[in-house]
This record gives structure tokens, sequence and C-alpha cells, in this order.
């Protein structure tokens, strides 16, 4: 922005009286950004929410958090054979304007002691975060949470305690069974 006696192009703020500079031209425009309509998205989290409800998918399921589409509660249970079978986790689901462009940010609400979620609930899932496509929906955002849990990746961990235990399954299984899972009367 250009500073002129001292005041910015739209009269807000105060700059320094340095002389206005004309950039370089630069050689080649960027591309204009991806924009996507409120409708659009709107349309897109329906769809998705039906195909999430018809799917039939055993141990995840999500839904929009009362009035509002772009926040919704997950939850997902722990896979058989894995040491949080039966062990059930909410999570947030909070989508961006320009989704699906941009991944849903996707939190634990229950705690989970695992090597690639912190105390804050935190995920650390390449989809989640440089990996993401515009083809991947809450299903699959889900199920890849889901087999995560049985399947961390240990030599990139957020959560270096749960990492080093990993190893030592007996131990872990342990550990979940006492943070996490209701004792038996």
């Amino acid at each position: 922005m250009a500073a002129v006696n001292g005041f910015s192009e739209t009269g807000h703020g105060y700059q320094t009286n340095t002389p206005v500079t004309a950039a370089a031209p630069t050689k080649q425009s960027l591309p204009p950004a991806k924009t996507v309509d409120s409708q659009s998205v709107l349309k897109r989290l329906q769809s998705e929410l039906m195909a999430l409800m018809m799917s039939g998918d055993s141990g995840i399921s999500a839904f929009p958090e009362e009035d509002n589409i772009f926040c919704w509660k997950g939850t997902i249970i722990g896979s058989k054979d894995t040491v949080f079978e039966g062990t059930e986790y909410r999570l947030s689901l909070s989508f961006p304007n320009d989704y699906p462009f941009k991944p849903p940010k996707v939190k634990f609400e229950t705690g989970c002691f695992h090597p690639n979620v912190d105390v804050y609930g935190n995920i650390c899932l390449d989809i989640l975060q440089d990996k993401w496509s515009s083809a991947y929906d809450v299903r699959t955002v889900l199920i890849s949470i889901q087999s995560l849990l049985g399947e961390p990746n240990i030599s990139s961990p957020l959560n270096t305690q749960a990492a080093q235990l990993w190893n030592n399954q007996e131990e872990y299984r342990k550990m979940v069974e006492k943070l996490y899972k209701a004792p038996t009367a």
C-alpha cells in the first residue's frame, strides 16, 4: 500500500514518509485462487452427511452440531484386534469456508493416548495437512483416523511417551484401559 503524507491510500493507519516507488512487474501472474461459494459448500456437506449415514460403516459416525453445518461432532470406536478395541472417542470437525479445497480441522474431544495425538486432541495425519485432496470426504477422514488408532506413525509422534510405549503392546493396552475404559462391576 502506498503512503502519501504519512497516511495509507485508504486514509487509515500511519505510514512512514518514505518515497513511493513502484514495484517491479512480475514476469508471471499468479493463478486466481480457487473460490467456493457457500451454497456449493453447503450442498457438498449435506451430500457427505447423507453418504455417511447411508454407508453403514461400523464404528464411525458424524453429524452437524445443532444448526451449523460447518461444525460437526463425530464418534470413532477403536477397531477390533487393536489396543483401542471398543473404546469410543468423540471428535470435533470444523469445515472452512473453502472446503473441500482445504481440509476440515479435526480434534479429539475425548482424551486419546496415542503417538499421533497430542494432549490437546490435535491429530498428526497427513491427509488433514499437506496430503489433503478435495476428493476426500468426512467418511474418508473418519476411517483414516480410525485406522490411525491401530497403525500409528511412531517415527513422527506428537506424543513421545505414547510412541515409546507403543512397541510394548501389553503395557500400552494397560495404559489405554487405565485412562479410558470404565471399570466393570
